[in-house]
């Protein structure tokens, strides 16, 4: 595991360069110290000028002077005595993005389930994994003493996790598609990725990864504490605010439900459903929402504007309601929401949790999920060769998990034996302009074929609700709404047929 902070400055090749320059090695040593000084100096300026700018007089530039007037400690000492008065939005300035290298999907589902962050990650549809490599954890027991036969077991888990990957290149081998073959990848591959945060929500998850129940996945607490020496040197504002936390390995609400709540064996059912809807009438909500937001009227008012307004265009709800979503910055939109249930392969869980806009809660990774459930890609279920060495592998699979948890493994290192193909169940919550959006791209035929099969599900859920006749019409993928595709050379050619079709019935 590695992280790196970008734009902040390489001081080793810093270093280097004084050294070519600078023969005085007590001058060379100055110069860098200094430099470090003016990049944290940069960072803990922005953030003090953000806590005085709501109370002192002046400009925002002459505050920012002020604050370039100051000492750096003088403005450490004031970012954190702002931010210790719980006014972290301050620290919402200061931006980071950070390169991380070889980390598990355990860290990655963890970390992308942050709101207020952005990700790229490499495309395990694209990219072929057979040689990224993987994590190995020291096997400990359940008050996390490592175990004695720990060096036995991590030999027996590297052979197990190698025997996956070369299944992964048989599957390969035999024509099944990478975005098919990655559903047998153990949740122990390396994956790297790009986070951009600003420095609240970097403190928060630091928190989160080394002071909370999480710190008990070892890699999750390793990756925490790699944050928090970065914060240290670069953002040393935030610091006393991390320490003052004590550690709550127990999540309370968790052993209340432990402790109240029976829990039974079930098995996830492969199924995506609506389960509420914010509004009785879709339409109507939205489309009156929009003329209250253009002449101030209250509902009353501009519900009987509306209702004269259709009964005088047949055609006006529609012509409306795709004028708000592709000519307008849709806003109207968000006026509605709706609650879907779905079960979702591990393999393809980020392609939704990645919509930041929506409200998604997926179950944590401990206590352990059913390894027996999962989700079988049709092209594997196609080839009777390929669906039984899909289907040997994860009872195989299940094998080795039970002899290591019958040699007293904690469940929190049990996790990556997990497969990708393994189905969990998500809840979330989305409003009407992040449906469109996430519906847009994912029922395109470019697009995965489970979040394909979750998107069109979601879809239909919707239009068989009352009063959608016009939000149905926005939703789907852009050929269809708009006639258009943004896929280029890749475009499936859909959008031409859907012209012809419309210029013949003309």
């Amino acid at each position: 595991m590695e992280i790196k902070l970008l734009g902040a400055l390489d001081y080793k090749k810093v270093e280097s360069l004084l050294e070519e320059k600078i023969t005085n090695e007590k001058e060379r040593e100055d110069l860098l110290q200094a430099i470090k000084e003016i990049e944290i100096a940069r960072r803990s300026e922005i953030v003090s000028s953000a806590g005085r700018l709501s109370r002192a007089a002046g400009t925002v530039l002459d505050i920012v002077g002020l604050s370039e007037s100051k000492t750096l400690e003088q403005n450490i000492n004031f970012a954190n005595r702002v931010i210790g008065m719980g006014h972290d939005s301050i620290s919402d300035h200061d931006y980071c993005v950070f390169a991380i290298k070889d980390v598990s999907p355990i860290v990655e589902q963890t970390i992308i389930e942050e709101r207020f962050a952005s990700f790229t990650i490499k495309s395990r549809r694209e990219a072929d994994f057979s040689q990224v490599g993987f994590y190995v954890p020291d096997f400990r027991d359940e008050n996390g003493n490592i175990l004695p036969n720990n060096e036995k077991l991590k030999e027996e888990y590297k052979e197990h996790m190698q025997m996956l990957f070369q299944t992964y290149i048989t599957l390969k081998d035999m024509n099944i598609p990478i975005e098919d073959a990655r559903f047998i990848l153990p949740y122990c591959y390396h994956s790297n990725i790009l986070m951009g945060m600003d420095a609240h929500s970097v403190k928060n998850l630091i928190v989160k990864l080394t002071k909370t129940k999480y710190r008990n996945i070892t890699e999750l607490r390793e990756f925490g504490e790699k944050l928090y020496e970065i914060v240290q040197e670069q953002m040393p504002y935030i610091v006393p605010e991390i320490d003052k936390v004590k550690i709550e390995e127990i999540d309370s609400s968790e052993e209340y439900i432990n402790q109240t709540v029976p829990k039974e064996l079930h098995r996830v059912e492969d199924k995506t459903k609506l389960l509420s809807s914010s509004s009785k009438n879709i339409d109507d909500t939205i489309l009156i929402s929009a003329i209250m937001r253009r002449y101030h009227y209250d509902r009353n008012h501009a519900e009987k504007v509306y209702q004269e307004a259709c009964k005088q265009n047949p055609n006006f709800k529609k012509e409306l309601m795709k004028k708000i979503a592709f000519e307008s910055d849709g806003l109207e939109l968000t006026q509605v929401n709706f609650q879907f249930e779905t079960a979702l392969s591990l393999a393809i869980l980020t392609h939704l949790t990645r919509h930041r806009t929506h409200d998604i809660i997926t179950p944590d990774f401990v206590p352990n999920l059913d390894i027996t459930n999962y989700k079988t890609p049709p092209k594997i279920a196609s080839k009777q060769e390929a669906l039984e060495i899909y289907n040997d592998v994860y009872a195989l699979n299940k094998t080795v998990y039970d002899h290591f948890k019958e040699n007293g493994v904690r469940e929190e290192d049990l996790v990556y034996f997990t497969l990708s193909g393994t189905l969990t169940n998500v809840l979330t919550n989305m409003d009407g302009k992040t449906l469109k959006h996430i519906l847009g791209l994912r029922e395109c035929t470019k697009a995965q074929w489970e979040t394909r099969q979750m998107a069109n599900a979601m879809h239909q859920g919707v239009k068989e609700l009352p009063g959608t006749e016009a939000f149905e019409t926005i939703l789907g993928p852009t050929c269809v709404t708009q006639g258009i595709c943004n896929e280029g050379k890749e475009c499936c050619g859909r959008v031409y047929t859907l012209q012809k079709k419309k210029n013949e019935t003309k």
